[in-house]
């Protein structure tokens, strides 16, 4: 007899992401407010994007099994290596678009637009 097991996060997460596709809204998460946050799993940054309020800490927490690292494209922030569970916090007061990527895993790659 075959065991059913729960699928994985990564194929839960691309299951809403084509399930959102098909409805024709964009897969976009919004953190409005005092504070945002950033999950690493499953070599991914979630969500992708995020839009945020100028003044707002964004937190990025590492819930892999292996370290990973938040390197900001032009310089701005870079964290040490993130171990399971780490937390590395930067606050965004300038209105931009901050692109960034993990350190150790370039194909990881996220956005976070900070606007009024």
């Amino acid at each position: 007899m075959k065991t059913l097991t729960k699928p994985s996060t990564l194929v839960r997460t691309i299951r809403a992401t084509l399930f959102v596709a098909a409805l024709g809204v964009p897969a976009v998460a919004f953190a409005v407010g005092e504070g945002g946050k950033i999950v690493i799993d499953n070599f991914a940054f979630t969500p992708a994007t995020i839009t945020v309020k100028p003044g707002t800490t964004v937190t990025f927490e590492n819930h892999d099994d292996i370290p990973h690292s938040v390197v900001d494209v032009a310089g701005k922030f870079h964290s040490k290596a993130l171990d399971t569970n780490d937390t590395f916090q930067v606050t965004f007061d300038q209105p931009g678009e901050y692109n960034y990527y993990c350190g150790l895993h370039a194909h990881m790659k996220g956005k976070i637009v900070v606007a009024p």
